[in-house]
């Protein structure tokens, strides 16, 4: 009877073989870790850090106008006046942007008191924080800022306005963009707003009060007419409004998770309370 020889060539061969797969399935074992890790740093620790970071945000501006008040009343009487900078009167082409409709809501629903509230002041630097954007519905209190840079802006968890749009209270259209998601993804739930649904934004000098009258659930990221001055769809010319008024314009990314399209609800504005 013959007795089969192994080879030590053989046995090296299937060694090496064994590393090979070894060494592989640790490569694919690592760069999973990785990507978990990642998507978790994505999904939760930007969140946190971001929501934490804006809410001291608010809790700053809020103060800071908290002590000019007491100065003010130190000092004697004011006048009250309103807040707001001085915009342009073009539409911005930032990220973000939206469409939205005009069903019921005409312009010049706004009535006399966002005449009144015009800017006192020059227009925000860039980035700047300067107002605060609140939001009954969904339970949102979070800072505006000047312009729409991701790294500046939108990543710190802040509401950003679209340069060029006008400012809270003005004639035109404040318009703004927020994350769907991660980096404090402000306008999650932005979809759960309806019709009748209320909008605050706060500056230094008054509190500015919209109504939610039309909201388009989808928009081209490139549509630019729906943050001009009077918002119309580009790519859905039946939404839109036909006169000047006094609009405010949140533009989100949509569906979740993603920036193929646009969310965009609008509102007008019914009420100014000034500050002092």
């Amino acid at each position: 009877m013959r007795i089969p020889l192994v080879q030590h060539s053989t046995r090296r061969r299937q060694a090496r073989y064994r590393r090979v797969l070894w060494s592989g399935a640790e490569v694919l074992v690592t760069a999973g870790v990785l990507v978990l890790l990642l998507v978790a740093h994505q999904l939760w620790w930007t969140n946190r850090e971001a929501k934490e970071g804006a809410e001291r945000r608010v809790e700053a501006l809020e103060r800071e106008w908290g002590d000019a008040d007491a100065n003010d009343a130190a000092s004697g009487p004011g006048t009250g006046t309103a807040a707001g900078g001085g915009g342009g009167g073009g539409a911005g082409t930032g990220t973000d942007a939206g469409s939205g409709s005009g069903a019921d809501g005409g312009p010049g629903r706004s009535g006399d008191g966002g005449a009144r509230a015009t800017a006192s002041d020059g227009a925000p630097r860039s980035s700047q924080a300067y107002a605060v954007l609140r939001i009954p519905r969904l339970g949102l209190r979070v800072p505006v800022a000047e312009g729409t840079s991701k790294r500046d802006v939108l990543d710190k968890g802040y509401v950003g306005h679209y340069t060029g749009t006008q400012q809270p209270g003005q004639e035109g259209n404040f318009a703004v963009a927020g994350h769907r998601n991660t980096h404090g993804e402000p306008f999650r739930r932005l979809n759960r707003l309806r019709q009748g649904d209320t909008v605050e934004v706060a500056t230094r000098n008054a509190t500015y009060t919209y109504v939610v009258d039309e909201i388009l659930p989808q928009t081209s990221p490139r549509d630019a007419g729906v943050i001009r001055p009077v918002p119309r769809s580009l790519t859905r010319p039946a939404y839109g409004y036909d006169a000047p008024g006094r609009y405010l314009t949140l533009t989100t990314c949509t569906p979740e998770y993603t920036s193929r399209y646009r969310l965009v609800v609008w509102g007008n504005l019914v009420a100014t309370a000034p500050r002092g």
